[in-house]
């Protein structure tokens, strides 16, 4: 199968309003040229040094998703062109992310990262801090950000009761924090399913999943 048609049987068997992100990591420069040449438009990387140097060689009308856990000082690699940021946990990272965006002028989107998954090596938030930094004086007078929903990821298992659960808390979650409206703080994107459980994430509320294996094949570790 090629990316091109990997590309397309998954876009005809998820609806109109899902957002499907690329997820290129790892991935050489030809691979992603293959699926923009294909029409995709939107793809994550898990590092930001690779990312940038992504982005230096290919379209300027890809928006670049940072999806892996990000280091502080790193951001002000990405901030004149990152789309999105869907890993941010933490009120410190939301306002260096807002600090390196006011340099160039830009309003940067951001996810904040729910744990929902029972294993120790997944970061995120609580609930309950979720809502408390949302609803804090110093979030609110930050200026170069705007929390555009939440991004969650499920315990690695095969017992899909389990994904369910944690998927379902997800949405809660969401429905929740996104009636916790201001300037900076828009919640329309739910971020939740990757290449092997992105159907039963659609199912559960989500309008953005995070497909690579199932686009570009396996992929190789060094």
């Amino acid at each position: 199968m090629s990316i091109k048609q990997n590309l397309e049987n998954i876009k005809s068997a998820i609806p109109e309003h899902v957002t499907l992100v690329a997820v290129s990591k790892t991935k050489p420069v030809s691979d992603l040229m293959e699926a923009y040449n294909a029409g995709q438009r939107i793809f994550g990387e898990n590092k930001i040094q690779e990312m940038v140097e992504k982005h230096e060689q290919m379209p300027k009308d890809i928006q670049w998703h940072m999806i892996g856990h990000v280091q502080r000082n790193k951001v002000k690699y990405m901030a004149e062109f990152v789309s999105l940021i869907h890993g941010v946990d933490s009120f410190k990272l939301l306002n260096e992310i807002n600090k390196q965006a006011m340099k160039y002028d830009r309003i940067i989107n951001c996810l904040l990262q729910i744990k929902i998954a029972k294993e120790d090596s997944k970061f995120g938030m609580s609930p309950e801090e979720a809502s408390a930094l949302l609803l804090s004086e110093e979030f609110l007078e930050l200026k170069n950000v705007t929390i555009i929903g939440l991004m969650g990821m499920a315990t690695f298992t095969d017992d899909i009761k389990q994904v369910e659960e944690e998927f379902k808390f997800l949405k809660t979650t969401f429905d929740h924090l996104k009636t916790l409206q201001s300037p900076n703080s828009q919640l329309q994107t739910l971020s939740m399913g990757m290449s092997g459980d992105y159907q039963l994430a659609i199912d559960c509320g989500s309008t953005m999943i995070r497909v690579g294996s199932s686009i570009f094949g396996a992929r190789n570790y060094q």
